[in-house]
């Protein structure tokens, strides 16, 4: 696992205040974690006070008012602001999700924003995913089929029916946002070598379409005590995933499959 960025040890201490126009009436406090490489400081924790009336309804919105207009340093991922990305997940009020699609009114009280936890963090709220990535390759997820059978088929599509096709719903939409396995105290016990909810979910993914070939060889590569069977039925990846998808489900139907 990468180098942990933060000083070990510490803990966020009170930051900087930005506070609302005068004449807001709607006001709301996000208190968002702030740490640089750049600072020799501990963490701290900035609140800025927002005028929700002159903001949109998602903690995103939120998040881009307040570096556009109160402080352009705070730093964060984010793209397709609609949920298909993944790119803007993070810890809100201490729960993994994605920033475009948590609506304000949701939440009561102060929000608190953080970095997915257990992982080292570049800068604020974006974390070092060079490990999960790695761990994504290493499963091949891409379809792997027969030499022999590509020559016979040439160009041909290879067809799946109605049956074999719905196998892959709840599996294909997975964003990657990695929400899952940052929820998961199995991978924050043994990141390094277990392969986390969003991995195995996405393996099971190609375990279960039809028009793969390579399933031996997968099932081979995942008969590991650590890369498959860390797996506790803690339930925070599925309760935590904001496509709602079942990744303990699918780490479930592995199991059965190396029976």
């Amino acid at each position: 696992m990468a180098e942990l960025l933060l000083p070990k040890n510490s803990k966020p201490k009170k930051g900087i205040i930005h506070y609302a126009p005068d004449n807001a009436k709607n006001v709301k406090a996000f208190r968002i974690y702030r740490w640089s490489p750049d600072d020799k400081e501990n963490p701290r924790i900035d609140t800025f006070f927002i005028d929700l009336d002159k903001c949109g309804p998602m903690v995103l919105d939120a998040l881009l008012k307040i570096k556009d207009e109160m402080d352009s340093t705070v730093t964060f991922r984010r793209s397709c602001r609609e949920g298909i990305c993944g790119s803007c997940s993070m810890n809100i009020d201490g729960k993994n999700t994605l920033a475009c699609t948590k609506f304000i009114k949701d939440t009561k009280g102060a929000i608190n924003i953080s970095p997915l936890p257990h992982l080292p963090v570049v800068k604020d709220l974006v974390p070092d995913l060079k490990t999960p990535y790695k761990q994504l390759e290493s499963i091949k997820p891409w379809l792997q089929t027969d030499k022999e059978l590509n020559a016979d088929r040439g160009d041909r599509e290879r067809l799946q029916s109605p049956e074999e096709r719905k196998k892959l719903d709840g599996l294909y939409e997975c964003i990657l946002c990695f929400s899952c396995s940052t929820s998961c105290p199995s991978y924050w016990w043994n990141g390094d070598k277990y392969l986390g909810p969003a991995i195995l979910l996405q393996a099971y993914r190609f375990l279960a379409d039809s028009r793969d070939t390579a399933k031996q060889q997968r099932l081979k590569d995942l008969d590991n005590p650590f890369k498959l069977y860390r797996c506790h039925t803690i339930m925070n990846c599925t309760s935590s995933c904001p496509k709602g998808l079942n990744p303990a489900q699918a780490i479930a139907n592995i199991k059965k499959m190396q029976d």
